[in-house]
């Protein structure tokens, strides 16, 4: 008897750990290419206008602001936020953010040899598309860590 209310509390801990990486509200659809374009105009701001200081600084204080409001906002709609690489999330989400990580060099090395073979709108395009798919890869990725976590939590 001690045994199986020891397991079923230990159960509840799991689940109640777990809790912050499962429970959020769906990412909206338009989360994915707005990331991307972000990343595009980073891009292209540190790639046209960097002779100019008046259009690079402006340029780049609206990109930053964006930043602010966007991850303000994100914050606000999912309340406790887990952060890839803090915490302790469940192994199966643990998993899904090595990955992520291990794609961002990889990432950033096909957005540079675009821009040294085609220049800076080649660059900004190829982040665009990889960013925006990546994201959406992730997400799905991600849902399916989170089923497995909640089927192995019940």
């Amino acid at each position: 008897m001690e045994s199986d209310e020891a397991r079923e509390l230990l159960r509840l801990a799991e689940r109640a750990e777990a809790a912050p990486y499962l429970d959020y509200p769906p990412t909206p659809w338009w989360y994915y290419p707005v990331i991307g374009a972000w990343a595009a105009g980073m891009i292209g701001d540190f790639g046209w206008w960097r002779e100019s200081i008046p259009l690079f600084v402006g340029t780049l204080v609206v990109l930053i602001i964006a930043e602010i409001v966007f991850v303000t906002w994100m914050q606000r709609r999912h309340g406790s936020l887990p952060q890839p690489g803090r915490g302790s999330p469940p192994a199966e989400i643990g998993v899904e953010w090595r990955n992520y990580f291990l794609a961002l060099p990889i990432v950033t090395v096909v957005v540079a040899v675009a821009w040294w073979l085609g220049g800076v709108l080649t660059a900004a395009v190829v982040a665009f598309v990889l960013i925006t798919c990546g994201l959406v890869i992730y997400e799905k990725r991600y849902a399916r860590a989170a089923d497995a976590v909640r089927a192995r939590l019940t």
